[in-house]
C-alpha cells in the first residue's frame, strides 16, 4: 500500500477540519452575537453601531446559500481553512513529514477561541482570515517590496479594519517592530489605498456620528476594579490553552536569531496580551479581544518546534492530551447539559412561545440586544430594542424600526407596574408585558439645553432655557394615555444615576419635526464626587433615553 504524503495529509486534515466545523455549525444552538449579526446580515450598511460590517458580510452571504445556522456560519466555516493555508504558508515550512502536518493542526486545533471561530461567526473571524493574509502579505514585502505585495497589505489592511477595529493595533505594533517601514514609500501607498477603502465606512461613521468609536472607546470605559484585573490571565488561559500558552512562552525565549519578520510576531504576542492588560483599568477586557495573536504563535511555535526536539516532545506530551478537553467542550455545546444560566441551549422555544402569543404584533423589547435578535431569529417577527440610559445602545437606535409600528397593535414585553401580566414562563424565563394600539417613545425628542454655569451647589435651584425637537413623523403628547413623559434632569457620578424631576411648563404636545421652547428648573442633589456629568433625558415607562447631550459639572460642596 503506498504511503500517504504529508501534502495528501495536509489536505485531508483540512478536510476533515471543514466537515467537523461544517457539523458542529449545523447542530450548536445560535448564540446571541450571532442572532444579532444575522439581524444585521438582512439590513446590509458600510457599518453598524459595535462593529464594522465585514461579520454581517459573511452572515449574508452565508444565508444566501443555507438557511438557519448553516447560513449564519457557512462562510465563517470556509474562511478559518482559509486562514489555517495562510498561516501556513506564512511559516516558510515545507511539507517534508507527516508528522509536522500533525503537529500544525493539533497546535491550531489546542487553541479554544480558534477553533470555536471555524463555526461560530463573529467579528473576530474576519479579523483571524485577514490578520494571516496581513502577515503572509508582510512576510512577502519585506523580501520585495514591489507594487504586488504593497497592493495585497492594502487588501489584508482594509479587511481587517472593515472586521474589527482592533486591526488598528495589530499595524500599529507591526510597525513599531520596524520603524524603518515609515520610510518606505511604497507601505505608505498600502496604508494611502487602503484607507480610500475605508472611504465608505468612514462617511457611515460621520452620518451617524462616528457611534462605534463613541461606544467603544467611551461608553465601555468604567472604574478601575480589581476583578477585572485578577481576572485578565486567567481568562487568557482559558482562550489560547494553558498548555498551548507554554509552548509560545517557550518559543519566544528559545528563538536564537530574530530576523524583522520574527519581531512583528513578538511585537503582536506580547502586545495584545500586555495592552489588553493594561485595558483593564478601564474596565471589563472581553477574554476574546487577543485572539488575533494566535496567528503569530501558530507560526513562531511550528517555525521553533521545527529546530527545538524539546519543545517538539513537549507538544507531543503535554499539547496533544488536551485536545480530548477541547473535543469534549465542543461536544458539549451541541447538548442541553451545560448549565441553563449560559444561556447556550434552550432559547428557541422560549422565543417561538413568545411569539405564539405576540402573533403578527411587533414585540418592543427592553433591556439587551439580544432579546430581539433572537427573537427575530428563531420566528422572522417584527420587533425593537428601546434603549434607556440605564442600558447601552445598539444597532437598534440607528434602525428605529419603531417608527414602523405606530398606530397598530404592540405587544410591550417588560413589567410596567399596573398594566403587565405574565405572558409566558420558559426554561426557567419569564416574559411579562401587555398590548397596546397605541405606542410612543421619546427616543425622537432632541433637546438643546443651555446651563448657566457649570458649578453647582447642592440644594440649589437651575434654570436653564431648554429646546425641544421632534425629529419623528409623529406628534409627541406629553399626557399620553399610555406612554406619558416627563422631563427630567439625570446626574450621573461613580456610575451611578441621579434623577431629579424638572419643574417646567410647556404645551400638551410637540408636532411631529417641529420644536418647542420651554424653561426648566431643577434642583442639584448631593453628590459624593466633586465632578460628574449632566444631562436632560424626557423619561416615559421605558425610562430616561438619551436625548441630549452629556456635559461634566462640578458639584461644590456647600
Amino acid at each position: 500500500m503506498k504511503r500517504i504524503t504529508p501534502v495528501q495529509l495536509f489536505i485531508l486534515f483540512l478536510l476533515g477540519w471543514f466537515l467537523l466545523n461544517l457539523f458542529q455549525a449545523v447542530f450548536t444552538e445560535i448564540t446571541n452575537d450571532e442572532a444579532y449579526y444575522a439581524f444585521w446580515g438582512k439590513y446590509l450598511d458600510w457599518g453598524y453601531f459595535d462593529h464594522p460590517p465585514m461579520v454581517a458580510l459573511f452572515a449574508s452571504l452565508g444565508s444566501l446559500l443555507f438557511p438557519h445556522n448553516l447560513g449564519v456560519r457557512f462562510v465563517t466555516v470556509v474562511t478559518q481553512l482559509a486562514t489555517l493555508v495562510l498561516v501556513w504558508k506564512t511559516t516558510g515550512l515545507r511539507l517534508s513529514s507527516n508528522r509536522m502536518v500533525v503537529r500544525f493542526f493539533a497546535f491550531a486545533a489546542s487553541i479554544v477561541m480558534f477553533t470555536v471561530y471555524g463555526f461560530i461567526t463573529t467579528p473576530d473571524v474576519p479579523l483571524l482570515f485577514f490578520g494571516a493574509l496581513f502577515l503572509f502579505a508582510y512576510q512577502l514585502f519585506l523580501k520585495q517590496d514591489n507594487l504586488f505585495n504593497s497592493l495585497l497589505l492594502t487588501v489584508a489592511m482594509a479587511g481587517m479594519v472593515y472586521s474589527k477595529y482592533h486591526a488598528g493595533l495589530f499595524i500599529v505594533l507591526v510597525v513599531l517592530s520596524n520603524l524603518k517601514l515609515l520610510l518606505n514609500y511604497r507601505f505608505w501607498l498600502a496604508g494611502f489605498l487602503s484607507v480610500i477603502l475605508l472611504i465608505p465606512h468612514l462617511c457611515w461613521q460621520i452620518q451617524y456620528d462616528f457611534p462605534g468609536f463613541q461606544y467603544h472607546l467611551f461608553d465601555r470605559s468604567s472604574d478601575f476594579r480589581w476583578k477585572f484585573f485578577l481576572d485578565y490571565w486567567p481568562n487568557q488561559l482559558a482562550v489560547f490553552n494553558p498548555f498551548s500558552l507554554v509552548a509560545v512562552v517557550w518559543a519566544l525565549f528559545s528563538k536564537k536569531k530574530m530576523e524583522l519578520f520574527d519581531r512583528a510576531l513578538y511585537f503582536i504576542i506580547v502586545g495584545f496580551l500586555l495592552f489588553f492588560w493594561g485595558m483593564t483599568f478601564r474596565g471589563h477586557v472581553e477574554p476574546h479581544w487577543t485572539i488575533v495573536a494566535a496567528l503569530p504563535m501558530m507560526i513562531l511555535v511550528m517555525q521553533e518546534s521545527e529546530l527545538n526536539p524539546k519543545l517538539e516532545r513537549y507538544i507531543r506530551r503535554f499539547v496533544y492530551p488536551s485536545l480530548i478537553l477541547v473535543l469534549l467542550g465542543r461536544a458539549l455545546l451541541m447538548t442541553d447539559l451545560l448549565p441553563q444560566r449560559l444561556n447556550l441551549h434552550g432559547k428557541e422555544r422560549k422565543y417561538t412561545t413568545l411569539h405564539t402569543i405576540a402573533g403578527d404584533a411587533p414585540v418592543i423589547i427592553r433591556g439587551s440586544f439580544e432579546h430581539p435578535s433572537l427573537y427575530h431569529y428563531f420566528t422572522g417577527g417584527k420587533t425593537q430594542l428601546i434603549s434607556s440610559l440605564y442600558t447601552r445602545r445598539t444597532q437598534f437606535d440607528i434602525w428605529n424600526f419603531e417608527a414602523d409600528f405606530y398606530h397598530q397593535p404592540v405587544l410591550i414585553t417588560g413589567d410596567y407596574e399596573g398594566r403587565s401580566k405574565l405572558l409566558c414562563y420558559v426554561n426557567g424565563s419569564t416574559f411579562r408585558g401587555f398590548f397596546t394600539d397605541s405606542l410612543q417613545v421619546t427616543n425622537h425628542i432632541r433637546i438643546r439645553y443651555e446651563l448657566p454655569e457649570k458649578t453647582f451647589i447642592p440644594g440649589d435651584t437651575v434654570v436653564m432655557p431648554v429646546v425641544l425637537h421632534n425629529t419623528s413623523a409623529e406628534d409627541y403628547y406629553f399626557n399620553h394615555s399610555v406612554f406619558p413623559g416627563e422631563l427630567t434632569g439625570i446626574f450621573i457620578s461613580r456610575g451611578k444615576m441621579t434623577e431629579i424631576p424638572a419643574i417646567y411648563q410647556i404645551s400638551d404636545s410637540i408636532p411631529a419635526g417641529e420644536e418647542v421652547n420651554a424653561e426648566v428648573k431643577l434642583a442639584v442633589p448631593y453628590l459624593p464626587a466633586d465632578v460628574c456629568d449632566f444631562t436632560l433625558s424626557l423619561k416615559s415607562w421605558f425610562g430616561p433615553t438619551l436625548n441630549a447631550p452629556v456635559v461634566p459639572v462640578n458639584v461644590r460642596q456647600p
